[in-house]
């Protein structure tokens, strides 16, 4: 989780920078999309890879791939190549964050989880220190190509102690009797399903869903008749195969790890949004130099992390989903913080401080949503749950992206697109947070199935 969270807070605030090296600032929404399409992919094969053989191979997989992908992306002449190299990360990057809450959900007692789950938060804080000021100057004062080659030469030999140490860990143990989860699903014979009604979806689905999210992300990216087809296509294939990635009942919001799914979704799209846009706003319209966005990266890292160590250290008996409403408060808030920020003459640091209050609710919904989502998931799928989840994930921020982009696209002609684009692009993102807020209560208990929602296991009552 160290070496992840380095190469993705120090790579991040380099991409508006390389996008507008690269002439391809119409393209940044995929540029920035794209990784999370390709995540779905991973996501979804990490999760399945970590149910049948442990999380051991997925996650040393990733690692791998990972190395890989930061020299195509140091390589690249053109916008796409950047792309391509962010969708291939993508993929690492999903395998590892599914890999890693599959280890948590195999290796730990639920009682140890939120603390589990922090201290994987804490490993971020070193380089969120470190990573987006260092990788700024160095854009700044050399090359963005230095950051990505920088990274590979400094993860290549860690990640291969991983691919070594991990070897034959977290083997999924055998399923055994749970109050908090229901019976392993049965064999099907080419697919698997859950007593939730959820399929494990064929690897064809997920490719068709990634591309769908890809598609989608570049359609955003402009208004002629190419863009508008192309975001058809997306949306089109997102609305056949995506909810097939889903545990049954996620898009009507059921109670357990359906609704707990989706809040997963819509608290992503609102914070990863804000992460892609307001960087954005600030380099391009705004001439913050690179460093200053690297600087917000790294606040919002520490309070997200700090944020995390807080919800962790709560009394097992705290109500899981009270935290997760708090969380979705505090984004909706950081929503118009950004909104008043994109207004003329608004101090930059304005709108960089909503990337900070939005990461202080991610803090502590995040690792409450995963806790409910492992305490809700089936017996012996904890990489099925972690998969779901990286899933709502991921295409909450490729809509709720993608709808943000279309709105800024449409609205320069109107005004500065500060004033307009921005601020319209930032008032949209109201929908997701304020329904977020009214779900979350749905994410506890399931009636009739004895399944708690607080910290405790033996805890049913709530």
């Amino acid at each position: 989780m160290f070496l992840t969270g380095l190469a993705a807070l120090a790579v991040v605030p380099t991409l508006p920078t390389a996008a507008q090296d690269l002439d391809g600032v119409a393209l940044f929404p995929l540029v920035a999309g794209c990784f999370v399409a390709a995540s779905l992919l991973g996501g979804v094969l990490g999760g399945h890879w970590a149910d049948r053989s442990g999380a051991h191979r997925p996650l040393a997989a990733g690692m791998v791939l990972a190395v890989v992908t930061l020299v195509v992306s140091a390589a690249s002449t053109s916008v796409w190549q950047l792309a391509a190299g962010r969708f291939v990360d993508g993929m690492a990057g999903g395998m590892i964050a599914v890999a890693v809450n599959a280890a948590i959900g195999q290796a730990y007692p639920e009682r140890l989880r939120p603390r589990a789950l922090a201290l994987m938060s804490a490993c971020w804080i070193v380089p969120s220190l470190v990573g987006p000021p260092l990788a700024g100057l160095v854009a700044e004062w050399w090359s963005w190509r230095a950051v990505f080659y920088g990274l590979a030469a400094l993860t290549a030999l860690p990640a291969l102690a991983v691919v070594t140490l991990l070897h034959g860990r977290f083997r999924p143990a055998a399923p055994g009797p749970s109050k908090n989860a229901v019976p392993a699903p049965p064999e099907d014979g080419t697919q698997e399903s859950s007593k939730d009604g959820a399929p494990r979806p064929p690897l064809l689905v997920a490719v068709a869903v990634s591309v769908g999210a890809a598609l989608g992300q570049y359609g955003a990216s402009g208004r002629d008749t190419r863009h508008l087809l192309f975001a058809a296509v997306g949306l089109a294939l997102l609305a056949v195969f995506a909810t097939r990635l889903l545990p049954s009942g996620t898009v009507r919001a059921a109670r357990g790890l359906p609704v707990t799914v989706l809040l997963r979704g819509l608290s992503s799209g609102v914070f990863f949004t804000l992460e892609a846009l307001v960087p954005l706003m600030l380099v391009t319209d705004r001439d913050v130099a690179p460093v200053v966005t690297g600087l917000a990266f790294t606040g919002a890292a520490v309070v997200w992390a700090a944020s995390s160590w807080v919800q962790g250290r709560l009394p097992e008996r705290t109500p899981r989903h009270r935290l997760v409403m708090i969380g979705a408060l505090i984004q909706v808030a950081a929503v118009v913080v950004a909104t008043v920020g994109s207004m003329p003459g608004a101090h930059p640091a304005v709108a960089a401080s909503s990337m900070v209050v939005a990461a202080v609710g991610m803090g502590l919904l995040a690792p409450s949503l995963t806790v409910l989502s492992l305490s809700h998931a089936p017996a012996g799928r904890q990489g099925y749950a972690s998969s779901a989840m990286q899933t709502t994930q991921n295409l909450g921020q490729i809509l709720v992206l993608g709808a943000a982009s279309a709105v800024f696209h449409a609205f320069p002609a109107l005004g500065p697109p500060d004033a307009v684009g921005y601020g319209a692009a930032f008032a949209l993102l109201l929908v997701p947070g304020v329904l977020a807020v009214l779900l979350a209560p749905r994410s506890g208990n399931v009636p009739g199935t004895g399944r708690g929602v607080r910290g405790d296991p033996d805890d049913c009552r709530s």
